[in-house]
């Protein structure tokens, strides 16, 4: 690139004017507000639900109705209304358009049939980590999860390689108000051990959830970088405990940072050197 030499005179600021803020559809914010505690739980009843939502029972009604017409929800045991699956079908495609999910995918597979067990990819989402792609285990006995699912960051593969690689701002973000809950003997209760792992899961450049969030579940994860050099993802192998064999972790942990640097390159990562 040639830069000219001459100085270009500083103009005066303008002033920018902010943009007005988006009016909101009152109607379409009520129904996503009904269609958010339909996904909380089994089934709810009217009451309850005009209730959480504090709507209207009659408004709550109608839009129950319009959204039993359309297949977005169900009537179960008399009064109690339950949310069907169209919301995670409209999601599910919406994730084959992703490119993080793409990218990964058949690297994914072809890393769960070389080691035959679950992988994960999971992003960071406020204080969580967010399951965005999951091949199962060729095995009978497998990890129960599923795509969408929320899961602590402190105590997992995934959250602790999307936490190391987290700028300090994300970080802080990330944990400012987390109580480091105990799910296991093995679980970080204290802020100070938690760093100190996340400074070696940058060193080291994966991380492990040595049974943490639940007993006999332990993984290896490691960084998925984008163009920028930003960590986008993570992605993982979880054994259950009888199936880990330690005298392979070192392999193990070599086949997972390599798709891990397979995935990143499609996304237009180029590392150092």
């Amino acid at each position: 690139m040639v830069r000219s030499s001459k100085i270009p005179k500083k103009r005066p600021a303008k002033s920018v004017a902010k943009p007005a803020a988006v009016p909101l559809v009152s109607a379409a914010v009520r129904v996503l507000a009904v269609l958010d505690q339909l996904s909380r739980q089994r089934a709810i009843g009217l009451e309850e639900l005009a209730r959480k939502t504090s709507l209207a029972k009659p408004t709550v009604y109608r839009f129950l109705l319009t959204l039993q017409e359309l297949g977005y929800a169900r009537r179960v045991d008399g009064d109690g209304w339950a949310i069907t699956l169209t919301m995670f079908n409209m999601g599910a495609r919406a994730l084959d358009h992703l490119d993080l999910v793409s990218a990964a995918r058949p690297i994914a597979e072809e890393m769960s049939q070389e080691l035959g067990e679950t992988v994960h990819m999971g992003v960071l989402d406020g204080d969580s980590a967010v399951y965005v792609l999951k091949i199962e285990s060729r095995y009978t006995i497998r990890m129960i999860s599923r795509v969408g699912r929320r899961m602590p960051l402190y105590c997992t593969a995934i959250g602790k390689v999307l936490l190391a690689f987290a700028n300090d701002d994300q970080r802080q973000a990330a944990l400012d108000g987390v109580r480091l809950l105990a799910f296991t003997k093995t679980t970080h209760t204290s802020r100070d051990a938690l760093d100190g792992e996340l400074a070696q899961v940058r060193a080291q450049g994966f991380a492990r959830d040595n049974e943490e969030r639940e007993e006999d579940l332990r993984c290896i994860g490691a960084p998925v970088f984008d163009h920028s050099g930003a960590v986008v993802a993570a992605i993982s192998v979880s054994w259950p405990g009888f199936r880990y064999e330690r005298g392979q972790e070192g392999e193990w942990i070599a086949t997972i940072q390599s798709a891990a640097a397979r995935i990143s390159a499609v996304l237009g990562y180029q590392a150092a050197g």
